[in-house]
């Protein structure tokens, strides 16, 4: 039997943290080749009365959703060995698109937008496979999380410098700004393959990670279905506001009177992802599963009330641009980063359950893109005679009520599947 330590020794200390660290820069520099061609307007050029700057993101937003249904089997079943080649063909083909996104005219530019997100679709998936099942998989993960909100602030700021610097046209921002990328990428993956498997004690604490079939998929579902599609509910709210937050910010910050600041964008999504970073940081010290998982879904809950609040404030006018959307950028990734790293790692480790945290990821992920490709083509279709400022704001207050709905179900949900479990164990 292996004795449990409740502290970690100084090795184990340096290996999470540089972990982490390696993890949070993957995902950054992987961002380099989804999110820069945002913050090009494209002279609000329009087709069939769509702008083709909206065209291009639901095109990335569809590829990227139809990858998260291939995902599905795709991460449940990944092995260990042999990621990097797949990684570098992924983010190889995805860059490369961006090359051939800069030659051709438009519209025709949504096809190659539509293969960068299948592509790169993928990616979530196989980084945070390096990472999980660790007893310090709740820091490296958040740490490697908060990268969806530094990273879009970041890579975006670095497409503008290399427009306003290097005058470079918005049709070759993305594949120059991806060019910038290309090393770092290759060393932080050659590092990612280096990182050590989890030890006993980790497998002890979080049990031990593997490949899922399609039964052992299916039987997941059986056991804990209900739970899980509270869960996809909670997280569709969570991803069409994130989604549509990231993919206009640019939009929404010149809406506000900010569009000539390109630091906006790192300084406002720095300081929110120190905060996430701190709060999902704790829960490394919860040692038992169950409770962490009870902890997460009040952070889930607490987020949806900041954003859906902070925006009715908005709204009502009782709160400024910049605050606000400080605000509810906070909640969102309050409930969105739990879901991509703590959650499903508590829950797999809580029920004893034999699989993968990437398999449940994509799962609701699939349903979350889907939601918000949805969304942004129903207001462009529609023509709904609404800026993003009016927009958004009445999206979020909509959307946070009906998630919070679905993360209190939830809660109760897998409370008391726990007290079912530990009463038959006592018989």
């Amino acid at each position: 039997m292996i004795t449990l330590s409740p502290v970690y020794t100084k090795k184990q200390v340096s290996t999470s943290v540089l972990m982490a660290v390696v993890a949070f820069l993957a995902y950054t520099s992987v961002y380099a080749y989804r999110k820069p061609f945002t913050v090009a307007t494209f002279n609000d050029l329009s087709f069939a009365g769509i702008k083709y700057q909206t065209l291009l993101i639901i095109s990335q937003g569809l590829g990227y959703m139809l990858s998260k249904f291939f995902g599905i089997r795709f991460i449940a079943e990944l092995k260990r060995y042999g990621r990097w080649k797949t990684s570098a063909l992924l983010i190889g083909t995805a860059w490369l698109s961006l090359g051939v996104f800069g030659l051709v005219p438009a519209p025709w530019g949504m096809l190659c937008l539509f293969v960068n997100g299948f592509m790169l679709g993928f990616m979530w998936g196989i980084v945070f496979s390096y990472v999980e099942g660790r007893r310090a998989t709740d820091f490296i993960g958040a740490v490697m999380a908060v990268s969806f909100i530094f990273a879009g602030g970041f890579t975006r700021s670095v497409a503008l410098w290399v427009r306003d610097d290097w005058y470079v046209p918005e049709q070759w921002l993305a594949f120059v700004t991806g060019l910038l990328f290309v090393v770092p990428l290759i060393g932080l993956f050659y590092l990612l393959e280096r990182t050590p498997a989890p030890d006993e004690s980790d497998v002890q604490e979080r049990t031990r990670r593997q490949p899922m079939t399609r039964k052992e998929r299916r039987a997941f579902f059986v056991q804990f279905g209900s739970g899980v599609v509270a869960v996809t509910l909670a997280y569709l709210f969570l991803t069409i506001m994130r989604d549509v937050r990231d993919n206009f910010m640019v939009n929404i910050f010149s809406e506000l009177g900010y569009g000539s600041k390109p630091a906006i964008f790192t300084q406002t999504e720095t300081t929110i992802s120190l905060v996430i970073l701190l709060v999902m940081s704790l829960l490394v010290f919860v040692r038992s599963n169950i409770r962490a998982l009870k902890l997460v879904h009040v952070v889930v809950i607490i987020g949806f009330l900041l954003a859906g609040i902070s925006s009715a404030l908005f709204i009502t006018g009782m709160l400024n641009g910049l605050l606000w959307m400080q605000l509810a950028g906070l909640g969102l990734y309050m409930g969105y980063i739990p879901f991509n790293c703590i959650f499903f790692e508590r829950l797999i480790a809580a029920f004893k359950v034999a699989g993968n945290v990437g398999f449940l990821i994509y799962v609701v992920d699939a349903w979350g893109y889907l939601g918000s490709s949805a969304v942004m083509l129903s207001k462009e279709v529609l023509h709904l005679q609404l800026t993003w400022t009016q927009f958004y704001p009445i999206c979020v207050v909509i959307f946070s009520m009906a998630g919070l709905s679905g993360t209190v179900y939830s809660w109760l949900y897998f409370t008391q599947r726990d007290k079912d479990k530990n009463r038959i164990a006592q018989l």
